[in-house]
């Protein structure tokens, strides 16, 4: 069937998880580099940031090892706008839009997001007359394509595709472990999508790293189909092999991570049956193992009041609960919050769970983590 963005390759570089210095907050340039160049090599073209990601530079990341270095025309990227993050009023969160501009040095976006709408912010983009905004910077040649990207329940989805037609394609989290899950509903928001006939840009397809170290159960079930396959290859594909898919974003911050997507993805052949039926014994494998399904996207962190390393905690807890190794879990807490609060030092202000695009029971994460972690 055709559809916008049939044509692009289907691998997208998601630069919010670049390479960091030795200080672990500095983005290492020279490796972004060489990691672009490997990307652009392999006939890839699709990058994404975001205004809010450059707390850790990663826009000027991407002018520096990007649009510095390469024709214009020999690439594509998107970068996002985020009404309720980062802003406090009309005037600032449109000004997000020309500060990235100038970030990138990117002269235009070839995409161009509504950033992270749900339940808790939609209403700021129709308040600060966001969807006007951006349409009007499309006439101006500024946006080539734009959409906005999504967190929330199917019925909301439909609700913001009928009320903006003209919208060109939407971003969703897609993964086969939150396939059916009742709080992400990829499937359901996947198929809301599909029927309004909307391209999609697939984001966290291996959950924040999650499903490239996915439990011992999950492993043996990819590496019994196909030994040669990495376990992240399976996700990655998953998503890819979906209809409607413009491309899917993986935020690879090693040369490993690198070669092992282009490696599939650079000549991508969609799953066949009997890799379907694959991942359906993985899925029911996975579902069966406890574990908080964080992807450390890091929103969380950024108004906590007590400076809690909230994704870093839970990663600690993931290591108890997946693997059961309790004495490397609470070394990894004690790390988690040398320069923070503790899990037990939570005020439950519900900041967190306010901005968190996985919907989580934070504050009682962090009661069950500060019982065992703190112990």
């Amino acid at each position: 069937m055709e559809y916008f963005g049939k044509d692009v390759p289907k691998l997208g570089f998601g630069l919010m998880r670049l390479p960091k210095l030795a200080d672990g907050k500095t983005i290492d340039i020279e490796q972004t580099k060489q990691l672009v160049d490997k990307f652009m090599e392999a006939g890839l073209t699709y990058f994404d940031t975001a205004y809010v990601y450059d707390a850790g530079g990663s826009e000027k990341a991407a002018k520096a090892a990007l649009v510095d270095r390469y024709p214009r025309d020999s690439f594509t990227l998107c970068s996002k706008l985020n009404a309720s993050m980062m802003c406090h009023d009309e005037e600032s969160a449109k000004q997000q839009f020309f500060t990235s501009l100038e970030r990138t040095g990117a002269g235009y976006f070839d995409y161009y997001l509504l950033h992270a709408l749900g339940h808790g912010n939609y209403k700021k983009y129709d308040e600060y007359h966001i969807w006007d905004f951006v349409k009007e910077q499309q006439m101006k040649g500024l946006i080539k394509h734009w959409g906005f990207s999504f967190h929330a329940d199917h019925e909301l989805l439909d609700e913001l595709l009928t009320a903006h037609p003209e919208v060109e394609f939407v971003q969703l989290q897609i993964n086969y472990a939150d396939w059916e899950n009742h709080e992400i509903e990829s499937r359901a928001c996947y198929e809301v999508a599909r029927k309004h006939g909307k391209s999609i840009v697939v984001m966290e397809p291996i959950k924040g790293g999650a499903l490239a170290n996915p439990p011992q159960t999950v492993q043996d079930i990819f590496k019994k189909a196909n030994p040669s396959l990495s376990v992240a290859s399976w996700a990655v594909r998953f998503a890819a092999s979906l209809d409607g898919i413009l491309t899917v974003l993986s935020g690879m911050s090693t040369m490993e991570q690198m070669l092992d997507n282009i490696s599939y993805m650079k000549d991508f052949k969609p799953l066949d049956d009997s890799e379907r039926e694959t991942v359906r014994q993985a899925q029911i494998a996975l579902n069966a193992v406890q574990q908080i399904p964080c992807t450390t996207c890091h929103y969380c962190v950024h108004g906590c009041p007590k400076k809690i390393d909230i994704p870093s905690i839970f990663t600690a807890m993931n290591r108890n609960l997946v693997y059961g190794q309790l004495g490397e879990a609470r070394n990894m807490y004690a790390m988690a919050v040398s320069k923070g609060g503790k899990a037990s030092d939570c005020i439950a202000c519900g900041q967190c769970e306010k901005v968190c695009p996985q919907h989580l029971k934070i504050i009682s994460y962090l009661k069950e983590c500060s019982k065992v972690l703190e112990a």
